[in-house]
């Protein structure tokens, strides 16, 4: 079969439910690079778009499962400003979905009534808080590339830039690593398409552009904030110390914290996972830190310094926390 009289064949019986779904109601959804898209902004929406933290993540669905059984779903318990299908060629879905919400107390309440809902028998989906990422990585540009050069070519090919961070690379020597900050997840995306498709190159090296992942962005902060063994720097000045986690009393309220949000979205017990893997001799402790939630789709991980003298393990956990909720926007 031509392709495409194949994709057409499958899934048959609900592609048509979707097209009768979308005649009747009149509703308009529009496919671009590999997602479907209704609304963003819905007809008749007046004003700004909803601020951040109104999106939730919906993962697990069934692949032969479309926007004509979800939105309604969706639509139930909120107004949605948005939401997005990720999509396969062959016109099947990619098993999870986005759904943004005109007011963050729809996200909340989509979480609470649909995270373990069965959308089919013996198919319970997984709703938490999309971390709505807005911010790349670019390594591989050469070591000539300035700050504001950078910034202006990124502003001629994309839309959105806030701030642009330059670091030496951690993976290629004499090379750099930027860190692009955009207004929105969209417009973070669309410049991460445009910047891999484009093959852009800056002062003569291929570049590599992905999401900035929390561990490259741990490294980078660390190397900013690395400790000496020595006891002062250049010009008598004593050096910068690591920075530490927050006095014992506030980490154990982190930890309360992160429990508490974990069971009003029913997203499950964090599990956490700790390990020192250096020691300083000023008695400076480094630890890889992890916490595991099962409600959200991936991990959270990074690194930590820690104190001389304190519980170190205890210590690590409460910083993830931090972290984490930092990332789900409730510090």
């Amino acid at each position: 079969l031509p392709p495409q009289m194949w994709t057409d064949s499958i899934n048959q019986a609900n592609k048509m439910a979707l097209r009768a779904w979308m005649k009747e109601t009149g509703t308009d959804l529009v496919q671009v690079n590999g997602q479907r898209r209704y609304g963003g902004p819905p007809p008749g929406w007046v004003g700004k778009a909803p601020p951040a933290g109104t999106e939730v993540f919906i993962g697990k669905l069934p692949q032969d499962m479309y926007e004509n059984v979800l939105i309604p779903l969706f639509q139930s318990v909120g107004k949605l400003y948005e939401f997005r299908l990720m999509m396969t060629f062959s016109g099947l879905n990619r098993g999870f979905a986005y759904a943004k919400y005109s007011n963050r107390r729809g996200a909340k309440e989509a979480i609470a009534a649909f995270n373990s809902f069965e959308v089919r028998r013996g198919c319970p989906i997984v709703v938490c808080k999309s971390t709505e990422k807005r911010e790349l990585c670019v390594d591989g540009l050469a070591a000539s590339v300035g700050q504001q050069e950078l910034e202006a070519v990124l502003r001629q090919v994309t839309e959105g830039v806030l701030s642009v961070a330059l670091y030496a690379s951690p993976c290629q020597k004499r090379a750099q690593l930027a860190v692009l900050k955009y207004s929105s997840h969209q417009a973070a995306a669309m410049a991460k398409k445009t910047l891999i498709e484009g093959n852009t190159k800056l002062g003569g090296l291929e570049i590599r552009v992905n999401w900035l992942n929390p561990d490259v962005k741990q490294k980078l902060q660390l190397l900013e904030e690395k400790p000496s063994t020595s006891s002062r720097g250049q010009g008598g000045k004593r050096p910068g110390a690591p920075k530490p986690a927050p006095p014992s009393p506030v980490l154990h309220d982190v930890l309360d914290r992160l429990n508490a949000l974990c069971q009003r979205q029913y997203l499950g017990t964090p599990l956490y996972l700790t390990k020192c893997v250096q020691a300083n001799p000023n008695g400076w402790l480094r630890f890889w830190c992890r916490v595991v939630i099962p409600g959200c789709p991936v991990p959270f991980s990074g690194f930590t310094w820690v104190r001389p003298g304190r519980s170190g393990h205890e210590e690590a956990k409460a910083a993830v926390a931090l972290q984490v909720l930092q990332v789900l926007g409730e510090s």
